[in-house]
Parts: structure tokens; C-alpha cells; sequence
């Protein structure tokens, strides 16, 4: 039996809005967009954003208990408010590794818990494995593990669900930048 609400939206916590917010500078001539939430004395959570090409949200920020967590959000390197805006030089996983590092540095924080979703999922599995010292918890949603046939998924088979969007990612991202996927639908 389902006792959710019908309205997922009543299920989370109240919006607040960040008590900290920072650029921070990392290689590669990047700043990070790190704002934090909650109770700076609460559990630190981090949360990462699916992406690339995504950024974090208002309701992110929801899904934490901010009485009891310290909840940390970042917009990856080249997403949201992080600068410069779309760029992918120096922007590789181990990047993004070394950039969560430096922030759990800079906050000082021992050992944190780690939530994702799609990419943010991968992320967190990636930086768990590179720290797992330093992770107190991992919650994971929508598992991305970016395997050739979740890229095939993504890039090419998504267009017999939703062609329109299909059609506008593609003119943006023009399919000599893609994997030789789109010939396949």
C-alpha cells in the first residue's frame, strides 16, 4: 500500500534559502558555485546534481531535514551558476572528484554524506571510491553508470519518446560530437 501524498511536493521539507553561498576557484580557471543550508552544526549531506548540463535547484535543497543536516550544494564545473558557463576544459570526472575534496576541505568537514541522483549518482559512487574515508553515507537515485547502453539510451533512444526535445538537444550538440549512436535510430 502507497501512504504517499499524491502531491510529492507536500513530502518535502519547507524552501529555505542558503546561509552561505561562495565562488570558489579550482584548476582550470573554474569557480564553483557552493552554497550551504540547514544547520551548520547538523550532519554535513552533499548534494550532487544529475548532469552535465544541469545545475542545482530551490527544491534540492528540500530534501534534507535543515534542523538536522548541513546541507551542502554545488553547481558541477560548467553548470549552473559555476563559471565559465559550459565549459569543458578540465572538466573530467577526476576533476570533479578533486573538486568535491576541496570543498569538504575548505568547509571542514570530516565526513559527509553523499546524495545523487542520474549522474550525481556516479559521482557519488566515484568519489567513494576515491575517499571512502571520508563518506559517512551514500543515497542514490536514478543509477546513471554512463555503460554504452545507458549513452545509446540518452543520445539516440530517447528520440521515440520525446522527438521535439530530441531534435533541439541534437541541434545544439551536432551528431558529429556524438558517439555513432544517432545512426542507429
Amino acid at each position: 500500500m502507497n501512504d504517499a501524498p499524491a502531491n510529492a511536493a507536500t513530502t518535502l521539507f519547507p524552501p529555505i534559502e542558503p546561509y552561505r553561498a561562495d565562488l570558489i576557484a579550482v584548476d582550470g580557471g573554474h569557480r564553483l558555485y557552493v552554497e550551504q543550508c540547514g544547520n551548520p552544526d547538523g550532519a554535513p549531506v552533499l548534494f550532487l546534481h544529475g548532469g552535465p548540463g544541469s545545475c542545482i535547484k530551490p527544491d534540492h535543497r528540500r530534501y534534507f531535514d535543515p534542523s538536522q543536516h548541513r546541507i551542502v550544494l554545488f553547481d558541477q564545473r560548467g553548470c549552473g551558476r559555476s563559471a565559465p558557463s559550459g565549459a569543458t576544459a578540465f572538466n573530467t570526472t577526476a576533476h570533479l572528484i578533486q573538486d568535491i575534496e576541496r570543498i569538504r576541505e575548505l568547509l571542514g568537514v570530516d565526513r559527509w554524506m553523499m546524495f545523487g541522483g542520474s549522474w550525481g549518482s556516479t559521482l557519488a559512487l566515484a568519489y567513494a571510491q576515491a575517499h571512502p574515508a571520508r563518506v559517512s553515507a551514500l543515497v542514490l537515485r536514478g543509477i546513471f553508470t554512463a555503460s554504452h547502453s545507458e549513452l545509446e539510451w540518452y543520445f539516440a533512444g530517447l528520440r521515440q519518446f520525446i522527438p521535439d526535445a530530441w531534435d533541439a538537444l541534437h541541434e545544439v550538440a551536432p551528431r558529429a560530437t556524438w558517439p555513432q549512436l544517432v545512426s542507429l535510430y
